[in-house]
């Protein structure tokens, strides 16, 4: 097998001299047979031939060998370690010629070939950059009338739009043009291949707005064509469209101007019109896609007052029944962005006495660690931003403290601290309530851990410490802090190198003193 491979090789490299097709074909044949047997072997064997640079010359239209070629170029570059050889043997660009050809099979292996050696591979992507592969994918797709043809060049376009610099030259090239035209001449059609057609077009013009440059040069400040049009898919009866819209405008609302602009111009209204079409038995992927969009809008502090004004905490909640972790997830998100420094709308939320006891039932979704993480942040910071003893009652009856104490030991400093501020506030604010709950949940001990532990981050030990000072002032947790050899642990961050840490520990050393 071996020895034969290597004659064929041999013989490949002077019948594509002589152009013969009837030897060429039979060597062609070897090789496809060799590559059905063993891949990968026979791939690193054509390697080290040099019969790539070979293969360039053999890609021509008017070859009755061209599919051939293109089948065994598709089926070598399976293999990771082919693709870059396959783009520096300058294989792209007459495979690129190839997608104008009128042979259904070499189309088919040629779009083979190109997907092949683009697929998931980021060098391979940026080799493609320096080529003119996107100007002539879009120049064909234009010239492309029936589905299959489009189909194909579609299967080529989605994982080279992967990339951010072909995203932009794919823009620059005019598909967006093309896209939206589809989308305009399939979206009343209940034909299978249009729909699958008009699914396959907003998605990918989803894919280029993930690029920061070719979203920022769509949007043209907002009053850009794309932009405009894009909107105008929110309203439509179209599902597919309805989601690639809101999507879209996720996408676009990635930067503060944009966001602010876009609140400005009545996005939110949209969102929330598409929000209530789906309330009962919605589609689960429009709703998280139009939560996706709200979250982010709802991030520049401008936006927030205006947004809840709006009525966007109304038209979110609405979605507190769902069971859908995707949904819950974005419903948590976006909650916790619009309340952010927002007194009047986290208290307003904290004593609605529903939304926190979904939130503590979700507190509790071991399975979706998302969704545990976001309601743990969002319990936390309806006591942070509303500092309100109404809320802190709520949060108490409906058993929320225990998974506040659960999240300052949490891996992430970010959640630590945010349980930490908290808990703080709960302690100045409404011990006697919540004593019972933090003593039954080992907050004591818990704080002598991350006080006693090395690794522990300077703000963990700095709010711990202003945590152990609130707690005194209950006879029972004082006991406990007693019990606890806490006046060591303190004593020993008096030379912490960090100066505010340091200080907390000389002021805790003396509560702790006097108290004692």
């Amino acid at each position: 097998m071996a020895d034969n491979l290597s004659d064929t090789l041999k013989k490949l490299k002077i019948t594509a001299v002589d152009r013969t097709d009837d030897s060429l074909e039979g060597c062609l044949d070897c090789l496809l047979q060799a590559l059905t047997q063993n891949n990968m072997e026979t791939s690193e064997k054509i390697q080290g031939s040099g019969i790539l640079q070979v293969f360039a010359s053999l890609l021509i239209p008017q070859s009755s060998c061209t599919a051939k070629v293109a089948n065994v170029i598709a089926e070598i570059a399976k293999n990771e370690f082919m693709r870059i050889p396959c783009v520096d043997a300058g294989l792209i660009s007459p495979l690129v010629q190839l997608l104008n050809s009128k042979d259904q099979e070499v189309l088919l292996q040629t779009g083979r070939a190109l997907g092949n050696i683009c697929y998931d591979s980021q060098s391979s992507k940026e080799q493609f950059a320096s080529t003119n592969i996107a100007e002539e994918l879009v120049k064909l797709f234009k010239k492309q009338i029936e589905h299959d043809k489009r189909e194909m060049v579609f299967e080529v376009l989605a994982p080279l739009a992967e990339n951010d610099a072909i995203k932009l030259q794919l823009v620059e090239s005019g598909l967006v043009e093309c896209l939206l035209e589809i989308v305009q001449q399939k979206v009343d059609s209940d034909k299978e291949e249009d729909i699958a057609e008009l699914k396959t077009a907003s998605d990918l013009m989803v894919l280029l707005l993930l690029g920061d440059e070719s979203m920022q040069k769509l949007f043209e400040g907002g009053k850009g064509n794309v932009f405009q049009r894009v909107l105008s898919w929110i309203p439509s009866n179209n599902h597919q469209l309805q989601l690639a819209g809101a999507l879209a405008i996720a996408n676009f609302a990635r930067n503060d101007g944009n966001c602010i602009h876009m609140v400005d111009n009545g996005i939110v209204e949209k969102l929330m019109d598409l929000l209530d079409r789906h309330v009962e038995d919605g589609n689960v992927t429009v709703q998280h896609a139009a939560l996706s969009a709200l979250r982010n809008l709802a991030i520049p502090v401008v936006n927030k007052a205006k947004m809840l004004s709006a009525g966007v905490t109304e038209a979110v909640l609405k979605f507190l029944k769902s069971e859908m972790p995707p949904v819950q997830f974005k419903l948590l998100g976006t909650l916790r962005m619009l309340i952010d420094a927002q007194a009047e709308a986290a208290e307003q939320l904290g004593k609605n006495v529903k939304l926190v006891e979904r939130l503590v039932e979700w507190c509790e979704a071991k399975d979706h660690a998302g969704v545990m993480g976001e309601s743990n942040r969002l319990l936390s910071a309806l006591i942070r931003h509303s500092k309100s003893k109404d809320v802190i009652k709520t949060i108490v009856q409906s058993g929320g403290i225990k998974h506040l104490v659960t999240m300052a030991t949490s891996e992430h400093v970010i959640m630590q601290n945010e349980a930490l501020v908290a808990l703080a506030l709960i302690a100045a604010l409404e011990l006697g309530t919540a004593e019972k709950d933090l003593e039954s949940a080992q907050l004591v001990q818990i704080l002598h851990r991350l006080l006693a532990d090395e690794r522990s981050a300077p703000e963990i030990k700095y709010n711990s410490m202003v945590l152990i000072c609130a707690l005194m002032g209950s006879e029972s947790l004082h006991k406990e802090v007693q019990d606890l050899a806490f006046l060591d642990v303190v004593s020993k961050l008096r030379s912490h190198e960090n100066k505010s840490v340091a200080q907390q520990a000389s002021l805790t050393e003396q509560r702790l003193a006097v108290e004692s």
